[in-house]
């Protein structure tokens, strides 16, 4: 099928950076509100429209999407005066709506539901905090797919909505006081981050800042309270992924005195505070990261002890609950949670149905409870409650899906990349399944910012296996399953051994008979757009089909955008000399050449994305049209509600995603 694309102008922009002429010919897509971008986005809607046209297999994929997404699902509670409060989506709501259990097996209560407000379905609530005396709630409302929230106060008992208010921004953290007379927030300024403290009953304005004088918008700023809400924990990033993090202690029994616990550090460090005691995670001197135990009452550096050591496991986060602390690690992706007591003595470990994910342990400090939740690709998220003392778990509550899940065989290969680096790889498909070279794959990875990769509960690995394919999940070098060396080894400088991880994954299935490059398709977003957006300019004769949902592609101009800053310390700044050398070497729009043959390509994006600019859809979504020679369609699914965290109704989610399933379907030349 040939394709009558849009028409795109190009122009002749040309940048001079560091020596180097630097060519954009489509900068006018940048403009998101002018005519000419507008009439463009609305011709790309036509024509994927056009192209996506078998309403019969659109409506058997809605339909089957619908049977898996379409059940009650509920989140880790959070308990207050033994009540319990959660978010709940109910299968026959479109967004989630805010549930309490007065009691532990007591039936649920809507507190609220958005539809009753935004009956359009594009808004969402996000429960933020609740006092504890479970009078008081506050909670955000997302306007569609923006990361901004709205702030508001609601009084439980009556459900009405207090006078309070916080408008949309960009919350890092909020909390109440015990007393409920304060509300402590950190909010994104244009200056930067600022921790302020608003005082209930008191104009907004005269909200007080207690935090943040100094630091600029590429930082990111939260806090926690001690239990005691003594001490206000901070801790500065500096940016998404970075390598440094500063941790500052405000005594508000002390008129807010100020200690820098570390700030001249290049290492990561988090942590909590329980009485006096700041307990921290660190990747200092510990690549694996370790726990660490500061005395508040004589915190200098000198007199920190290690509490629980490195070890052969990546630990990726720990709780304090019920007097013990809980860490979580994840050993070759698979996870692990120990038990150990105040002092550091291991004592237990949380036992798991499978190879699998947990979210890490939620609870209080002084309740015997605790909450995780744990999913793997073959087994949906269920939700356990936790006794402290007795170490009994029992299930809270189950994602009720109707899949055969015992029908599926969860496998982790291990192959070379280009460097010898042994990577690992999940693959899903179902049990018994012969590899024939001729079986469709879909692949997907990430590889940045220290995220860990583990097995989830997938819609779209449970249909694409059922139709005798594969789903594959590469562990690439950035993320964090093996600690900060392994993110490192991913980023900045470093960033192509991401890519080259990813090819050299795609190249283990062709060596071992899983498929071809003719029924392979790569799906990404965020960061892993850019993964797949560098994986079809730099070996597009590897793959059939892409989906590129939310992407970073114009590696030149990316940090000028939203709140891109925050990613420099990840990708680099081109406004660095050496730097920009290794983005311009990988960036994908500036590396996509007139009649090359390169794959068929769905973009998915929105206007409402505010953290990455739906810019670099729009630009690489034109040059590829211009320059493709492969006739393979190159197409744009694009929104003017949609973003980058979500907020989308299910409805919508279930459309999108059968859309996008469909394109891969007509690419691979699968049977349904």
């Amino acid at each position: 099928m040939s394709f009558l694309y849009p028409p795109a102008r190009r122009e002749s922009v040309v940048d001079e950076i560091h020596s180097t002429p630097v060519l954009d010919p489509y900068r006018w897509l940048e403009d998101q509100d002018s005519d000419a971008t507008r009439k463009w986005l609305e011709a790309e809607d036509q024509l994927l429209k056009s192209a996506l046209n078998d309403t019969t297999l659109q409506s058997n994929l809605e339909a089957q999407l619908s049977s898996l997404l379409r059940v009650d699902a509920i989140g880790i509670p959070v308990v207050r005066n033994d009540n319990y409060f959660f978010m709940k989506r109910l299968a026959e709501r479109d967004q989630n709506v805010i549930c309490r259990r007065s009691s532990a097996n007591s039936v649920d209560e809507i507190l609220l539901d958005p539809i009753n407000e935004y009956p359009d379905g594009m808004t969402s609530y996000a429960l933020l905090d609740v006092s504890e005396n479970a009078d008081r709630m506050l909670y955000g409302i997302r306007e569609g797919g923006a990361d901004e929230l709205k702030v508001k106060l609601r009084n439980i008992k009556d459900g009405v909505d207090l006078d309070e208010e916080l408008p949309a921004g960009r919350i890092f953290s909020i909390s109440f006081t015990l007393d409920l007379s304060e509300v402590i927030y950190c909010v994104h300024t244009a200056a930067g981050p600022r921790i302020y403290s608003h005082r209930m009953g008191t104009p907004r304005s005269q909200d007080t800042e207690i935090f943040g004088e100094g630091y600029g918008p590429e930082k990111i700023i939260s806090f926690d309270l001690s239990n005691t809400e003594r001490y206000l924990l901070i801790v500065v990033y500096y940016g998404a992924g970075a390598k440094q993090t500063e941790v500052h202690v405000l005594d508000r029994s002390d008129n807010n005195r100020h200690s820098i616990i570390v700030n001249d550090i290049e290492s990561r460090f988090d942590g909590e505070i329980i009485e006096d005691t700041l307990y921290i995670r660190t990747d200092w001197a510990a690549p694996n990261d370790r726990l660490l135990k500061v005395d508040l009452n004589s915190p200098d550096r000198a007199n920190w002890q290690e509490l629980v050591p490195e070890s052969n496991a990546s630990m990726q986060g720990f709780t304090l609950v019920g007097g013990k602390l809980f860490v979580n690690y994840l050993e070759n992706v698979n996870s692990h949670v120990k038990v150990f007591s105040i002092s550091g003595v291991y004592e237990s470990e949380i036992s798991f149905p499978s190879l699998g994910s947990v979210s890490g342990v939620y609870g209080r400090w002084k309740r015997n409870q605790a909450f995780f939740a744990f999913s793997s690709f073959h087994i949906p998220s269920t939700i356990y409650q936790y006794n402290v003392q007795t170490a009994e778990q029992t299930e809270w509550s189950k994602l009720e899906v109707p899949y055969d899940t015992d029908s599926l065989e969860l496998q982790q290969v291990w192959y070379t990349s280009k460097d010898g680096t042994k990577v690992p790889m999940f693959l899903v498909h179902k049990k018994g399944l012969e590899m024939d070279g001729n079986r469709p794959v879909y692949m997907t990875a990430y590889g940045g910012f220290g995220n860990s990769m583990t097995p989830y509960f997938s819609a779209v690995a449970a249909i694409w296996a059922n139709l005798e394919g594969v789903f594959a999940l590469p562990n690439l070098r950035g993320g964090g399953e093996f600690g900060e060396d392994w993110h490192r080894g991913g980023m900045l400088e470093n960033k192509q051994n991401s890519f080259d991880d990813f090819y050299a994954a795609t190249q283990w299935l062709f060596d071992n008979n899983v498929t071809n490059p003719d029924r392979i398709a790569i799906a990404g977003g965020s960061n892993g757009g850019l993964l797949v957006g560098a994986a079809l300019t730099q070996r597009p004769e590897m793959y059939k089909a892409v989906v590129c949902s939310v992407p970073l592609l114009d590696m030149v101009r990316y940090h000028q955008f939203l709140v891109a800053s925050f990613w420099i310390p990840e990708y680099g700044s081109s406004d660095n000399a050496e730097q920009f050398k290794f983005l311009f070497e990988y960036s994908p729009y500036h590396h996509v050449n007139q009649g090359g043959k390169y794959p068929a390509t769905l973009f998915v994006t929105g206007d409402s994305d505010t953290r990455v600019s739906p810019l670099h859809a729009r630009k690489m979504c034109a040059m590829l049209q211009w320059a493709n020679g492969s006739g393979n369609p190159i197409l744009m699914l694009y929104h003017t509600k949609s973003g980058h965290s979500g907020g989308l109704p299910i409805t919508k989610q279930i459309t999108d995603t059968a859309t996008q399933l469909q394109f891969l379907f007509k690419e691979l030349k699968m049977n349904v």
